[in-house]
């Protein structure tokens, strides 16, 4: 909140609430006019500039009082519009169970990545994977343990990738993960590296620990073989692998 005189030396008021509206980032400003000038082109003026309110001198200081509490409300408002919005956008793009990127949102995020990718000459890597029997995990401990793994392994999805790296949940327990900049080469040891982070250990729940393994799909870019001593194939090629 700023409460501004009208006339200050070197800059008017005026000219400052033009200069606040014209530099709307971050939170809201809320302006305050104080000025000698009471005529309806005067107040009219004051409005256009950008003040949000406008009192004129001489004034009673509970007025003034009020009018602060009257612009503090109002900037309480605007905050908790604010925090609402950025809930609704983080929902829009977010799997409410996960925390992670939605299925559109990925698809989106691999669409972008890819376009960019492309122009610029530089690889991409896509796994899917994933979760291993998941359908027996809530038949035989119910959905809400089931939610329970999905997060922990949503957990070590992100934590096994660099943080400008995309995971996203795609669908059920299928996690699609957008590597930027990723060789096919590393691709493969990426993928390696992270079935074996999200198989290391099992998922403590309150039903007990549970094992957990993931099944691994890769793509990239540009068709590339592997080398074939690697025992692994080509990229297209879905790997399983439990513990």
């Amino acid at each position: 909140m700023a409460i501004l005189d009208w006339i200050m030396p070197g800059l008017d008021g005026i000219e400052l609430c033009h200069r606040i509206r014209s530099h709307q980032h971050g939170p809201y400003k809320y302006v305050l006019l104080l000025t000698a000038k009471g005529a309806k082109e005067d107040v009219v003026a004051g409005f256009e500039a950008g003040a949000d309110d406008y009192l004129t001198k001489p004034f009673d200081v509970n007025e003034l009082r009020a009018r602060v509490r009257a612009g503090k409300r109002i900037l309480e408002l605007q905050a908790a519009l604010g925090k609402a919005h950025t809930e609704l956008q983080f929902e829009a793009a977010h799997d409410h169970l996960t925390g992670l990127w939605n299925r559109g949102a990925i698809m989106r995020l691999l669409q972008r990545e890819t376009q960019r990718t492309v122009r610029i000459g530089e690889h991409i890597g896509v796994i899917m994977a994933d979760l291993d029997h998941f359908k027996r995990i809530n038949d035989s401990y119910g959905h809400q343990t089931g939610d329970a793994v999905l997060r922990e392994v949503a957990r070590r999805l992100v934590e096994s990738v660099r943080n400008y790296d995309y995971v996203g949940r795609y669908g059920g327990e299928e996690f699609l993960i957008t590597l930027t900049a990723c060789a096919p080469s590393d691709l493969v040891l990426t993928a390696e590296r992270i079935r074996i982070y999200v198989s290391a250990k099992p998922v403590n729940t309150e039903a007990g620990p549970i094992p957990v393994t993931i099944s691994i799909g890769l793509a990239t870019q540009h068709a590339v073989e592997l080398d074939p001593s690697h025992g692994r194939g080509t990229l297209a090629r879905r790997r399983s692998c439990s513990l």
